[in-house]
């Protein structure tokens, strides 16, 4: 290596990665490189942050279309039960003669009906959900919960209202005077909901429709990415060109010291035997002989 820089760029770069032009160019200090695994960052944080902005922005289309249309209607139809429930009140509320009706049975005085009810609490032991009278206006319905091993009273108008009931026969009629009491608190946490709601469906429509604020920069990127692989591939091709080449010219070479050494050696044993004091030599040199004369 000649350049400290270069080895600081390819810290994070798996070498399997790095192809023969890489290689080179690293090697020679070529800043190209450098740029490109830099680029190559870049991209994938910025593509990674596109994704996630992507992510978003479907969630929030897939909440406009569905999540919040169904949510505002359900809390209109909690405030269309909410207004009904205390209109019937305020009606009952009217004539505080009327008192409540237990099995057919109407009580005025709550000392009475407070008994009446846990009588047919202890009648009446079943998780299913039992009509057992009317107050101001609203069915009631009692059931057990086996779960907490409590009495559920159900007070139903245009909604439901539930209350846990306990043994005490005054706090009873006061738990359930409480739940219709809240009414109107009730509504306006309701009308607060809604308000949310169409606020949230509000910022999501303008939210949705901003761009990708990046994305510019990332195309920018990927260009230059683009340009840098296109120019380090012609680089990758002509060093294997140059190493083709060196390796023919190599073995052209190679083969060429090999016949001269063959040649060479050939010579040599001819000249060897030429000299000898055998019979075919002696005959070889006689004939060489008369042929020069």
């Amino acid at each position: 290596m000649t350049s400290k820089s270069p080895v600081r760029s390819c810290e994070d770069v798996d070498e399997t990665a790095l192809t023969y032009a890489e290689v080179k160019a690293l090697a020679t200090g070529d800043e190209r490189i450098k740029e490109k695994m830099d680029l190559e960052v870049d991209v994938a944080k910025l593509k990674l942050v596109r994704a996630n902005y992507l992510s978003q922005k479907y969630a929030l289309e897939d909440a406009l279309l569905k999540r919040f249309p169904q949510e505002i209607a359900r809390e209109k139809a909690r405030i269309a039960g909410y207004d009904a429930d205390i209109e019937r009140l305020a009606a009952h509320d009217a004539n505080p003669s009327l008192g409540m009706e237990l099995n057919g049975i109407v009580y005025a005085e709550r000392k009475d009906a407070g008994a009446a009810l846990l009588a047919i609490c202890k009648a009446h032991p079943s998780p299913e959900q039992v009509e057992v009278g009317t107050y101001h206006g609203f069915d009631l319905f009692l059931s057990f919960d086996a779960l907490n091993r409590a009495f559920r009273l159900t007070l139903k108008g245009a909604l439901s209202h539930s209350v846990e009931l306990g043994d005490d026969l005054f706090g009873n009629l006061q738990r359930i005077d409480n739940v219709l009491g809240a009414l109107p608190d009730r509504l306006e946490t309701a009308k607060e909901r809604l308000s949310d709601l169409e606020q949230q469906k509000t910022a999501a429509a303008e939210e949705v429709k901003k761009p990708f604020l990046q994305e510019e920069e990332l195309n920018e990127k990927c260009a230059r990415l683009a340009v840098l692989d296109a120019e380090l591939n012609i680089d990758k091709e002509r060093g294997e060109s140059v190493v083709a080449l060196e390796d023919s010219e190599l073995d052209s070479t190679i083969e060429q010291e090999t016949d001269q050494e063959e040649h060479t050696s050939v010579l040599s044993q001819l000249q060897e035997f030429a000299e000898s004091d055998s019979f075919p030599a002696r005959q070889m040199r006689v004939c060489v002989a008369m042929e020069e004369r």
